[in-house]
């Protein structure tokens, strides 16, 4: 079994506001949402989540795409998450939704769902969330 390490580094920077450094260099500004007093215009944690998984996926659907030889045209992902907040006032990402536009060709509807599915098996990051994640694809092919 192989194990990898990812780290980042976080840093208070004043009031509800702090900055991030990824491994591979970037840097961001985050705070919490503007609702539950943090400031507009930064990333906030239920973004870097939701960012997460639409581009941990969004690549794993690329290299299936490769893998299954699909002359791929365009693809979006669009991801929407569904927050359940109790009575205590904690709350988690009960649902995730990812709204796929496939453009390919010379290929089958098939294919493309084949594709689908082994990018969600391989996904590190949406295998890892409790969550449950729906995929609605929108396949075109030309």
């Amino acid at each position: 079994m192989t194990t990898f390490v990812y780290k980042n580094h976080s840093e208070w920077t004043g009031g509800h506001k702090g900055r991030i450094k990824m491994e591979n260099g970037v840097e961001l500004d985050f705070s919490a949402p503007p609702a539950l007093h943090g400031h507009p215009d930064v990333l906030t944690p239920e973004d870097a989540f939701m960012a997460a998984i639409n581009t941990c996926y969004f690549m794993m659907f690329i290299w299936a795409s490769e893998r299954f030889k699909i002359d791929l045209v365009s693809f979006e992902c669009e991801a929407t998450g569904k927050v359940t907040e109790f009575m205590d006032k904690t709350s988690i990402f009960k649902e995730i939704i990812l709204k796929l536009k496939i453009g390919a060709r010379s290929t089958t509807p098939e294919k493309i769902n084949s594709a689908i599915k082994s990018a969600r098996k391989y996904s590190l990051v949406a295998e890892s969330v409790k969550a449950e994640i729906k995929i609605e694809p929108e396949i075109k092919i030309i």
